[in-house]
C-alpha cells in the first residue's frame, strides 16, 4: 500500500487531534514542506538528516562507472552521481521484522 500526500497529511491531523494537539492540514502540510527543504540543503552540504522514529537520511558519492546503453549495446561512461541513502533506525527495523 501507497500513502499519498494527501493521506499522509491527513493522517497526521487525525493522530495529532486525537492525542490532544489539535493542528490544521495547512499547518502540517507547511512543515512537511519546509522539512524537505531544509533536508535538502543540510544532505547537499554533506550532512545528516534525523527521521525521527525511523532512521536518517545520509549524502553518498555514487562512483562512475561503465554501463550498457540497452538499445544499441553500446559502451558508455555513467559519470559519478550524489545520492541519498537511508540508514534505517531500530524502532523501524524492529517495527517491520516483527512476528
Amino acid at each position: 500500500m501507497t500513502i499519498t500526500m494527501k493521506e499522509l497529511i491527513d493522517a497526521i491531523t487525525q493522530e495529532l487531534g486525537a492525542s490532544g494537539t489539535p493542528i490544521s492540514k495547512t499547518q502540517v502540510d507547511a512543515v512537511l514542506n519546509r522539512y524537505s527543504v531544509i533536508a535538502a540543503r543540510t544532505l547537499k552540504a554533506g550532512g545528516d538528516v534525523p527521521l525521527p522514529g525511523l532512521g536518517k537520511l545520509k549524502p553518498v558519492q555514487r562512483a562512475g562507472r561503465t554501463g550498457r546503453n540497452p538499445a544499441t549495446g553500446a559502451v558508455i561512461e555513467i559519470p559519478p552521481k550524489n545520492t541519498v541513502r537511508l540508514a534505517v533506525g531500530k524502532g523501524l527495523d524492529e517495527a517491520i521484522n516483527r512476528p
